[in-house]
């Protein structure tokens, strides 16, 4: 199996990126996203890169894949990213007693908390891995871990039911 990369919201699968994403012709779901975070892996398959910029959830993505791999109703990250966001302590100048609020700023999730003001911590269950906090730390101590996509039905699973 491929090592894990972080794959855009409202994904079904990872079975279905392999197996889908390399054979789409248009790649709609990469020109679709306006915060250009969006892009296509060496092994054809879309994938996430938060060093510019993070996802908004606008859902265009999901709206242009034209291969059922990204979901709106379906998924179970709706308007969540796979992925887990730890700021490494040593790192970090707020933790090393230089103020710093540069990653709370555009968390819109009020998913970083501050203990003090000196030491940062993200709060899981508030997270989205929107990624914003990534680009404007100033030291690159915000680090982001893909995890697996639990599988969901997929569309065809889901009309064999009905």
């Amino acid at each position: 199996m491929s090592p894990l990369v972080v794959r855009p919201p409202y994904g079904l699968s990872e079975s279905l990126f392999q197996s889908k994403c390399p054979t789409c012709i248009d790649q709609a779901c990469i020109a679709s996203c306006e915060e250009k975070i969006l892009y296509l892996g060496e092994d054809g398959t879309a994938q996430l890169n938060f060093a510019g910029s993070g996802c908004t959830f606008c859902d265009a993505c999901a709206q242009a894949c034209t291969e059922g791999v990204l979901n709106l109703e379906q998924s179970a990250y709706r308007a969540q990213i796979a992925a887990e966001f730890l700021i490494h302590t040593q790192a970090c100048v707020a933790h090393n007693q230089v103020i710093c609020f540069s990653c709370k700023e555009p968390c819109i999730d009020d998913a970083i908390l501050f203990n003090g003001m000196f030491n940062p911590v993200i709060d899981k269950d508030r997270c989205t891995g929107c990624g914003f906090c990534i680009s404007v730390c100033p030291v690159d101590a915000i680090v982001c871990t893909p995890l697996e996509i639990l599988p969901t039905m997929e569309p065809n699973e889901t009309e064999e039911r009905l």
